[in-house]
């Protein structure tokens, strides 16, 4: 129960650090906070907790990385539901937060609410086909790092800092694209207070970013034994 519980406040972390620098900051230009500054939002989320929960739930906070890490030989399956149960948990609570602080504001609206989307609701305009390649090669790439990072061959006390610095160097390639998912939970998270077509949507942020993780478990296995 102690890393189910580390698992909902760690993605609860990431999606009220993440979600809310775009919702609460970045919407006001005069911060001049920017893509810049949330994608390193998103990115310091991941480094605070991995040190601080990393201990105790390995600080997954994505579904498609407890899947990918079990596709790559890293993770019991027994813990798959668990983990995937709590980190959605996390999101959702978080997303609420998020709407009791935002809503606060005079005029408010709910718009996209920092949901993923494709075609008329990516920021740059990508189509589906777009948006799907985008988080499977992204989510490949962060479940690479992931695995490699932490590799009993890798140099001690460093995998925080390269899994953030990934998942900072992801967002600024593809927040325009589809305002940067590789994480079904923190796409669900927000998704459920926008409504609509964040709803209708969500499916791609879902079985793309799995795909992505398993692809990328497979490549570092295939890599990794190449290089022992």
């Amino acid at each position: 129960m102690n890393r189910y519980g580390a698992e909902f406040v760690g993605t609860f972390w990431l999606v009220l650090g993440g979600c809310g620098s775009a919702l609460l900051a970045a919407a006001f230009p005069a911060l001049g906070i920017g893509l810049l500054g949330v994608s390193l939002a998103f990115g310091l989320t991941v480094v605070t907790m991995a040190f601080a929960i990393g201990h105790i739930s390995g600080c997954h906070l994505n579904p498609a990385v407890s899947i990918g890490l079990w596709a790559g030989g890293r993770f019991p399956a027994k813990d798959l539901i668990p983990y995937i149960v709590a980190q959605v948990a996390g999101a959702i609570v978080a997303g609420g937060v998020l709407y009791l602080i935002a809503s606060g504001k005079s005029g408010f609206e709910v718009g996209n609410f920092a949901s993923n989307g494709y075609g008329e609701h990516s920021i740059g305009g990508y189509s589906l086909v777009s948006g799907a390649i985008c988080e499977i090669v992204m989510t490949m790439m962060f479940l690479i790092v992931i695995m490699g990072a932490t590799d009993a061959r890798a140099p001690a006390g460093f995998a925080p800092l390269a899994i953030g610095l990934c998942l900072t160097l992801i967002h600024l390639i593809s927040i325009p694209v589809t305002q940067t998912s590789v994480n079904p939970a923190r796409s669900t998270g927000v998704a459920l207070y926008a409504g609509g077509w964040a709803i209708q949507q969500l499916w791609l942020f879902w079985v793309a970013p799995i795909a992505g993780a398993v692809l990328g478990a497979v490549v570092y296995r295939a890599i990794g034994k190449a290089s022992t």
